[in-house]
């Protein structure tokens, strides 16, 4: 049996990323989205396939820096939830997709979740305040 492999483009359709989205989901186990730079994409929640169209604020904001966002949208899907966008780039570095997921560091109340374990709560917090960059 001959295996064919899984090409990505930046005129990739929905349905041929939807593999590598499904994977990540299983992976995580949380909502996936995931588009081309020329093409709409998807958005799996719980095992499927919600939308085969689907783009959002952050994947194309992702996909027109060429970089990794951790933010909050105002719009779309997943407004007011926390989430991690970051693009996937060719050879020559240009991102020819983008694919995200929704932050649940940025959802868990750490104090709540570990509070019997004060060091984890620190080690988070230090990696929390090392993103965030101010002007």
């Amino acid at each position: 049996m001959e295996y064919l492999g899984i090409t990505i483009t930046a005129d990739s359709t929905s349905k041929e990323i939807v593999p590598i989205a499904k994977a990540i989901h299983e992976l995580l186990g949380l909502p996936i989205t995931m588009r081309t730079l020329n093409k709409l994409g998807v958005r799996i929640e719980k095992g499927k396939v919600l939308d085969y169209k689907y783009t959002g604020p952050i994947l194309e904001k992702a996909l027109e820096t060429n970089s990794t966002i951790r933010s909050i949208p105002k719009t779309g899907a997943y407004s007011t939830i926390p989430v991690v966008v970051t693009t996937i780039k060719n050879e020559d570095g240009y991102g020819i997709a983008a694919i995200g997921i929704v932050d649940v560091v940025g959802t868990v109340d750490l104090g709540s979740a570990f509070g019997d374990y004060p060091e984890i709560v620190n080690q988070v917090s230090d990696i929390l305040k090392s993103r965030i960059s101010t002007p």
